[in-house]
C-alpha cells in the first residue's frame, strides 16, 4: 500500500520540498509539494528523479574495510576501530596538520554535513582543511569577508522584487542558483520581464538564461573584473553614484573612485571584447532603474580577478544605493541563525593566517586551495616557516567527507597518486568512485529518503526567510547507520575517543552552545542556568535536540519561553510544509562584523590586487580558452550514475563555434583533442553557435573512466576530466581559487578510437 511522505530535495541549492509517494520502503514517485512555503509545487528533473538517485543499485550497503590490498564489506564495529587503528597513530607521530580534511559540495545539501565536520576540525585541531569552495564560491566569501567583516554574510538578489537584474557568470536556468536559494528561478525571471522588469546576462555562452534575457553581453572569459570595474567607472565619471540611505554604513567611497579611474569603457573594450558604448549603457540603465541588482556567479568566480569580481559586483550595489533595500540586494536571516548582535565594531575578517606547507598558499576561511592537496601530499619539504601548515611533513592521512577531488581538483591523474600513498585514508561516501577507490575504510551514509533534513547553510542565501525540516521518510534499513551517527562516531574514533556513547558528541556542542550563549548579554537566555535550557530540549535524537537549540536560540526563536509564539522544534513539526517568515527586509547596520563597523569598501587586500588587473587591460589570450558548463540534470561528479539523470543535452561534448570548427577542420561528432596546461582529453565536438568565437566549452564533473569504481552507468559513458587540463598553478591569489574557466587550450581534431 504506497504513502505519501514530504521530503526537502537536496539536489541543488533551490530546495523545493517534495511529495514522495513510498511503497513499502521504496520511493516510487516524486512531485512538487504544492503546499510547500517555499517552492510552492515547483520540481526539476532531478528532484522528479530522487527515487532513482534513493535506490541507486551502486549505493555501499556496508562499510568497506581494506584488506591485503582489497577493499571488502565489513562491519561497522571493524571499520571504526580500523580508523582508531589508523588515523591515531599518524597524529601522534607527526602531528595534526598532517591529516588533511577534504569537505565535497554534498556536505551543505545534509543535515549531517552541516552538524559534524566543524566538529572534526576542531577536534583533531589540523588546519589542512580542504573543500570544494576553493573550486567554486570561495572569491565571494572573501570579497564578503574583507567588505562586510564576515564571509557568511552574502547578500543574495531579491528576485520577487527587482525592477532590473544584471547576472554575470551564472546560469541559473540550469543550475537552479547558486549562492542564491531561489525555487523556481526561470518563474522568477520570467515573472520580473511580466511585471515590466529587465533582465541583462553577461556571459561568452548564449545559454538559456542569455536566451530569455533583454541584453546578453557575449564577453570575453575571465575579464569579467574588467568590465565591471569599467561600469563603477562610469557612474563615478558621470555622477550616477547615489549610495541613498546606506551613506551612514559606508566608507571608502572616494578611495574606491580612484581605484577604478584607470578603468575607463575605452581601456576595457580590447579585452572583455565588449564595445565602450555597451559598458556604458550598462552601468546607466543600472543606475536608472528604481531598484536593481548585481548578480555573479561560478563564471565570474573561477577566473584570474575572482575575488576582485565578486567585490566589483557588491561594490556596484552599494554605489547605486541597491544593497540592502527591497529590489535590491539584501542579506537573508536564517532561523539557525544566532540571535542577532547589537550593530557595533566587530573583529573583521583576516586572511593568510597560516599558509600551505609547499607553495606558501594562504589561507581563506580558514581553508587551503583543493589545487594544493596533491603536492601537500607528495611533496617533502625543509621549510622553516612559521606560518607554514607543517614544517615538513606532508598529509599523511586523509579523510574525505561527501568528495571526489579526483574529478573536481585540478590535475586529478596527480591527485590519484598522491592518494595511493597515503599512510590512512577515510571516506564518507555513498559510492566507490574516482576518490573513495583509494580508501583504507569507506563508510556509506544511508539514501536520501532514510535521512533528516533540514537547510542551514542555504537558508542563509535564500531569496525569501522560512524554515523547513523533514524527518526520514522511510526508517533505517536494516544494517544501515544513520549519517549523523556515522560522523559522530568518525570523530570519536579520529580523535582518541573510540568507543565512546556517539550521543557524547552531540552532548558536548549543546553544552559549549549553551554554557556560551548565557554569557553573551544580548542572548535570549543571558544569565540563565544551562542545565536548566539542556532539559527543555525535543527531539528524538542529538542532532534533533541541536535543532531546536539553534532554532531557540535563533533570531525567531522563543528564546526557551523568553517570546513563547516564537520558533521551536516542536513549533517546526506542527508545521509539516514549513513556515514562512517573509520577504527579506533590510538589516544594515546589524550584519557587520568590520573592526570600523561600517561596510569597508576598499580594503587592504583588495587595493593591493588592483594593479594585478592593470596589468590585465594589456593582456590578449593567444588562441582559444575554455569554459565550463552546466546541466540541468546534474550536480558535479555524483549523479552521472542516474540514468534517468544523463542523456540528451546532458553529455560530455565540446562546444565550440562554427567559424572556429572551421578553421581548425572540426565536424560535430567527431573526437576532438583539447591540450591544457596540465594534460589533454579527447572529447566529442558539438558545433554550435551557443558559445562566442575563440571560446570552447566542456562540461565538468566528468571522467569516470578509472579501474576499481563502482558507478556502473556512468562508466558506460564516462566522458573526460575537464580538470585534467588543469596542472592547479593558476589561482586566484587573494582566495586560493582554482582558476577553471577562461585557461588557454590548443584544439585539434583527433582520430577516432
Amino acid at each position: 500500500m504506497s504513502r505519501t511522505a514530504l521530503r526537502i530535495c537536496p539536489l541543488c541549492e533551490a530546495t523545493c520540498g517534495l511529495a514522495l509517494t513510498i511503497d513499502g520502503t521504496t520511493v516510487t514517485a516524486a512531485r512538487g509539494d504544492r503546499d510547500d512555503v517555499f517552492s510552492r509545487g515547483f520540481i526539476c528533473p532531478k528532484g522528479a528523479s530522487f527515487g532513482a538517485v534513493d535506490s541507486d543499485p551502486d549505493r555501499l550497503r556496508a562499510p568497506l574495510v581494506r584488506r591485503d590490498g582489497e577493499l571488502r564489506e565489513a562491519t561497522w564495529e571493524e571499520a571504526f576501530d580500523a580508523i582508531a587503528a589508523g588515523v591515531r597513530p599518524v597524529v601522534e607521530r607527526y602531528g595534526p596538520n598532517s591529516v588533511g580534511v577534504v569537505l565535497g559540495n554534498p556536505n551543505v545539501h545534509t543535515m549531517a554535513g552541516a552538524l559534524y565536520p566543524t566538529v572534526l576540525i576542531g577536534a583533531l585541531g589540523t588546519r589542512s582543511l580542504f573543500t570544494a569552495s576553493t573550486v567554486d564560491q570561495m572569491p565571494k566569501h572573501v570579497s564578503s569577508g574583507l567588505l562586510f567583516g564576515d564571509a557568511n554574510a552574502i547578500p543574495v538578489p531579491d528576485l520577487d522584487r527587482t525592477d532590473h537584474l544584471l547576472l554575470i557568470g551564472a546560469n541559473p536556468l540550469e543550475s537552479n542558483g547558486s549562492l542564491c536559494t531561489a525555487p523556481d528561478f526561470p518563474g522568477r525571471l520570467k515573472a520580473l520581464k511580466a511585471r515590466g522588469g529587465t533582465l541583462t546576462v553577461i556571459d561568452p555562452r548564449r545559454t538559456r538564461t542569455a536566451r530569455l534575457a533583454d541584453r546578453h553581453v557575449a564577453i570575453r572569459p575571465g575579464t569579467d573584473a574588467l568590465l565591471l570595474a569599467a561600469m563603477a567607472h562610469v557612474l563615478f565619471e558621470e555622477s550616477l553614484v547615489d549610495l541613498g540611505t546606506l551613506a551612514p554604513h559606508v566608507e571608502g567611497v572616494t578611495e574606491v573612485a580612484d581605484a577604478v579611474a584607470d578603468f575607463t569603457p575605452e581601456s576595457v573594450a580590447a579585452a572583455c571584447d565588449v564595445d565602450a558604448d555597451v559598458t556604458r549603457a550598462l552601468a546607466r540603465e543600472l543606475a536608472a532603474a528604481p531598484t536593481a541588482a548585481v548578480y555573479g556567479r561560478i563564471g565570474s568566480c573561477t577566473v584570474p580577478h575572482g575575488t576582485l569580481a565578486s567585490w566589483l559586483v557588491d561594490v556596484l550595489n552599494i554605489l547605486t544605493g541597491n544593497l540592502d533595500r527591497p529590489g535590491g540586494a539584501l542579506f537573508p536571516q536564517a532561523a539557525t541563525d544566532r540571535t542577532p548582535r547589537p550593530a557595533g565594531p566587530g573583529h573583521g575578517f583576516a586572511l593568510g593566517r597560516w599558509h600551505s606547507r609547499v607553495s606558501g598558499h594562504p589561507e581563506a576561511k580558514g581553508e587551503l586551495p583543493l589545487s594544493a592537496l596533491a603536492e601537500e601530499i607528495d611533496t617533502a619539504t625543509d621549510t622553516d616557516a612559521a606560518t607554514a601548515v607543517e614544517a615538513g611533513e606532508p598529509v599523511r592521512a586523509l579523510v574525505t567527507i561527501a568528495a571526489n577531488p579526483v574529478l573536481s581538483a585540478p590535475d586529478g591523474d596527480r591527485l590519484d597518486k598522491a592518494l595511493a600513498s597515503l599512510d590512512f585514508m577515510v571516506s564518507v561516501d555513498p559510492y566507490l568512485n574516482e576518490t573513495s577507490r583509494h580508501a583504507h575504510v569507506v563508510l556509506p551514509p544511508p539514501p536520501p529518503a532514510q535521512s533528516p533534513h533540514h537547510d542551514f547553510a542555504f537558508n542563509t542565501l535564500a531569496v525569501r526567510n522560512q524554515v523547513r525540516y523533514t524527518r526520514p521518510a522511510v526508517p533505517l534499513e536494516p544494517g544501515r547507520m544513520a549519517e549523523t551517527e556515522i560522523l559522530a562516531r568518525l570523530i570519536l574514533a579520529a580523535t582518541g575517543r573510540h568507543g565512546a556513547d556517539p550521543a557524547a558528541v552531540d552532548a558536548m556542542v549543546i553544552e559549549q552552545t549553551l554554557g556560551k550563549a548565557v554569557r553573551e548579554p544580548h542572548s535570549p537566555v543571558h544569565g540563565r542556568d544551562p542545565g536548566e535550557l539542556t532539559a527543555q530540549l525535543t527531539g528524538e535524537n542529538g542532532p534533533e535536540r541541536r535543532l531546536d537549540m539553534m532554532l531557540r536560540l535563533g533570531p525567531y526563536g522563543d528564546g526557551f519561553g523568553v517570546r513563547p509564539d516564537g520558533l521551536s522544534l516542536r513549533r517546526l513539526l506542527a508545521h509539516p510544509h514549513g513556515i514562512d517568515l517573509g520577504p527579506l527586509r533590510p538589516r544594515l547596520p546589524q550584519p557587520l562584523k568590520t573592526r570600523s563597523g561600517k561596510v569597508e569598501l576598499l580594503a587592504g587586500p583588495i587595493a593591493g590586487d588592483l594593479p594585478r588587473l592593470r596589468q590585465a587591460l594589456t593582456e590578449r589570450p593567444d588562441g582559444l580558452v575554455l569554459v565550463g558548463r552546466r546541466h540541468l540534470r546534474s550536480n558535479n561528479s555524483w549523479m552521472h550514475n542516474i540514468p534517468a539523470l544523463t542523456g540528451g543535452s546532458n553529455r560530455c561534448t565540446l562546444h565550440l563555434h562554427p567559424d572556429d570548427a572551421e578553421r581548425l577542420g572540426v565536424r560535430s561528432g567527431e573526437p576532438v583533442r583539447v591540450t591544457g596546461a596540465g594534460g589533454e582529453v579527447t572529447a566529442p565536438a558539438e558545433v554550435t553557435d551557443a558559445v562566442r568565437r575563440g571560446v570552447v566549452s566542456l562540461p565538468h564533473g566528468w571522467g569516470h573512466g578509472r579501474p576499481g569504481t563502482r558507478l556502473t552507468h556512468a562508466a558506460t559513458e564516462p566522458g573526460v576530466n575537464v580538470n585534467q587540463l588543469l596542472d592547479g598553478t593558476l589561482l586566484d591569489p587573494l582566495s586560493g581559487n582554482a582558476v577553471l574557466n577562461g585557461i588557454p587550450v590548443a584544439i585539434a581534431p583527433a582520430p577516432r578510437p
